[in-house]
């Protein structure tokens, strides 16, 4: 007897559009060639005032001008988060090739946002703190709701259908694409966009920086790096940006004469009790191992990881050992890439740059490096592609994807066939 999720599983999900706004590029060719490149989107922070703090870096997008993909119209209430997302949702629909093929009705969006409101939250507050709730303009209320970003971009893309924000931290990009999956198998929606967007601002800065969190923020200073599983890191480097896919059943996309990039396989959620500590309680080898049985594989099977390592100290050392533990002796095997080396930690995005950067590989062949990998740490014993980009057969990729708060997420992109 084929189970639930088996039959669930038999649809066949697949991508047909990118639309990608990151600190190293913006576009997939942009994106994917900086990438490869070793090109690091990392620099010091010009959107807001960081002279008080010690770290003052950040994965930015200085020069980002929404006018260029949504024109001047109706978007002057538009917070940072909303912007991005809005400008990805065009790139990707016209990467789709998808105007007018679906009725509204049948065009959803899923986005991954759980940070980029609190800015908004905070602003609009303030104001009716101090001048009172009859001074504050009403147009800037809707950004303060979590699920803003979503509906712009819906209203944007004039998508009718599914509109649905996940909140589950860094995780939440993954989880976006994973929920959408879902949707598209139950035959409840033909068509969606899904991913995750972080708009960098002062306020999370701000929280990261007291938290000691931040690379350079702690009382024992040291010099301000994103170097994931190196021995010298000291901590995140916060980025910014915004990543969606378009997703179809396979049917659907064939019928209209889509390009297929890759085909989403398998996935898997699980929760960690430990809450971002050094330790992994299960979570993440769990949601490793429901992606590979969703997916039909085995450990051999996996040609590439893109790892949610950040640069943290115990973070990237909890993760190099879920690796081991759900791969076992394989592990080692495996080439690993670290992306946000040169993107930073674009938090909800994060995971969906993954996803999208896991799509190139599989089209190209090639894998992007670890930067800023020169001393090599016990604990992190793996092959992780250090400072330079390598050739490869690039089947089936493994997307991890932990937040802090102990969600685990983890996602099978396989070459289409």
């Amino acid at each position: 007897m084929v189970s639930g999720i088996s039959r669930l599983m038999e649809k066949r999900v697949v991508v047909t559009g990118i639309g990608i706004i990151s600190p190293v590029g913006v576009g997939k060719e942009s994106f994917w060639e900086n990438l490869q490149n070793g090109v690091s989107g990392i620099k010091p922070i010009s959107l807001f005032d960081v002279s008080e703090y010690r770290s003052k870096k950040a994965g930015e997008i200085p020069d980002f001008d929404p006018n260029k993909f949504l024109g001047s119209k109706g978007i002057r209430h538009f917070d940072r988060t909303s912007l991005l997302v809005t400008a990805a949702s065009s790139i990707c629909m016209e990467d789709a090739k998808l105007d007018k093929v679906y009725k509204e009705d049948d065009f959803g969006i899923v986005l991954g946002s759980t940070f980029g409101s609190i800015d908004s939250i905070s602003t609009f507050d303030m104001e009716a703190l101090s001048e009172g709730p009859n001074y504050v303009n009403p147009m800037d209320f809707p950004n303060t709701v979590l699920n803003a970003p979503a509906s712009r971009a819906s209203i944007f893309c004039r998508a009718k259908g599914l509109n649905s924000t996940i909140s589950t931290g860094e995780s939440s990009g993954v989880d976006a694409i994973i929920c959408a999956s879902d949707f598209l198998r139950l035959g409840r929606i033909k068509v969606v966009m899904a991913g995750g967007v972080y708009g960098l601002t002062k306020n999370i800065f701000w929280a990261a920086c007291k938290a000691g969190v931040l690379s350079g923020s702690n009382s024992a200073g040291g010099v301000e790096i994103c170097a994931p599983f190196d021995k010298r890191r000291n901590g995140i480097v916060m980025g910014e940006g915004a990543a969606l896919l378009l997703l179809e059943c396979m049917e659907d996309a064939k019928a209209r004469g889509a390009k297929i990039y890759a085909e989403v396989k398998g996935y898997g959620t699980s929760f960690n009790p430990n809450l971002g500590g050094s330790e992994d309680r299960g979570g993440g080898v769990r949601a490793i191992s429901m992606a590979l049985n969703g997916a039909g594989l085995k450990p051999k099977d996996v040609s590439l990881i893109y790892a949610n390592a950040n640069s943290s100290i115990n973070g990237d050392r909890m993760e190099s050992t879920v690796i081991k533990k759900a791969l076992g002796d394989l592990a080692k095997k495996i080439p690993i890439s670290a992306i946000k080396s040169m993107t930073g930690d674009c938090l909800d995005a994060s995971g969906a740059m993954q996803c999208a950067a896991s799509v190139m590989s599989i089209n190209t062949g090639f894998i992007p490096p670890t930067i800023n990998y020169k001393e090599a740490d016990p604990d992190c014993d793996l092959d992780y592609v250090p400072n330079k980009k390598r050739q490869a057969r690039v089947d089936n990729v493994l997307v991890e994807s932990f937040s802090y708060t102990g969600n685990c997420s983890a996602l099978i992109m396989s070459k289409y066939s």
